[in-house]
């Protein structure tokens, strides 16, 4: 694997990653960026890429660029789950943040070719031990699930849209799915309660194994049948760009678990200390270029000085 995280010689877990690829358009209070290489699949297979090997499924238009498969092909990322559809242009998204990064504004989304997206797996891919679900429609995630073959672990997330428009089929999901990552906001959208911790168990009474809520700047909280673990943040002086942090969060935290065949308590615990370095590298910059070519040194260098700043000795 290029330029990856060891992990005790153990043989990593190929892990499937199923999501939208975008171009966005990215205002800031710093600075405005337009078309860059964006959508969860994106983000979530350059961040698990550092740990395992990532197999991607998307879809992309007429207008997408050779250029930005090879950005993804150097990470060794496997792009045969990635459809072509020469009927129109790729997923665009337009976005403005507020002066404090908190809060965003959709200016502009264009489905495009992404409307008509089905995510039918290579016969390769279908037995994939881990697979991240990324936030499209419940319906295509059970899609995905349907055709998997032999035992897998599953990581899904979502976003507000189908919390408001397609409940009853994101409820099923949850049922089916081993951990399950939502953000704050989303958590109380889902049950009702504004409290994270009485949102936590109630989403775990839901049936997920487990849970991961996101608190953006503020870290992020596990749910498991086992405890609770809380992690802050890592300490980000020079904010960019935070989108696709969650994504990147959430590729690396399962990209981790992969890489170690593990998805215990406590392997999950470690996976998030990662997860978490490795969002930081992507609000550093616009897009995926930092975290497409920060190194796996650099995660490796985040991770034990965010251990020494949760550490009691």
């Amino acid at each position: 694997m290029a330029d990856s995280i060891s992990s005790d010689s153990i043989e990593p877990a190929s892990l499937l990653v199923v999501g939208s690829v975008a171009f966005d358009n990215v205002i800031t209070p710093y600075a405005e960026k337009e078309r860059i290489l964006g959508g969860a699949a994106s983000y979530c297979s350059f961040a698990a890429s550092y740990f395992t090997k990532v197999r991607m499924v998307g879809v992309i238009g007429n207008d997408f660029e050779e250029e930005h498969l090879n950005r993804l092909r150097s990470r060794k990322i496997d792009l045969e789950g990635i459809q072509r559809d020469d009927s129109g242009p790729t997923f665009f998204w337009k976005g403005k943040y507020h002066e404090n990064f908190n809060q965003r504004d959709t200016l502009d989304i264009q489905l495009n070719v992404f409307e008509n997206f089905r995510p039918d797996l290579p016969d390769s891919y279908k037995d994939s031990r881990f697979v991240l679900l990324g936030n499209i429609h419940p319906a295509l995630q059970m899609h995905v699930l349907d055709q998997l073959e032999g035992q897998t672990y599953v990581l899904a997330d979502t976003i507000d849209l189908w919390i408001e428009v397609e409940r009853d089929a994101l409820l099923a999901l949850i049922k089916k799915v081993n951990l399950f990552v939502i953000n704050d906001s989303e958590a109380e959208e889902l049950t009702g309660e504004s409290n994270v911790i009485l949102a936590g168990k109630k989403l775990l009474q839901m049936g997920p194994e487990s849970l991961i809520i996101k608190k953006g700047e503020h870290g992020a909280i596990l749910f498991h049948e086992d405890g609770m673990f809380a992690i802050p943040a890592f300490p980000v002086t020079d904010l960019r760009d935070p989108t696709g942090a969650g994504d990147s969060f959430a590729g690396a935290l399962i990209g981790r678990l992969a890489s170690r065949d593990r998805t215990d308590f406590k392997a999950i615990k470690e996976a998030m200390i990662y997860a978490t370095c490795t969002a930081s590298l992507t609000v550093e910059s616009f897009g995926c270029d930092r975290l497409e070519s920060a190194g796996a040194s650099i995660i490796e260098e985040r991770a034990k000085s965010l251990l020494q700043l949760i550490s009691p000795n």
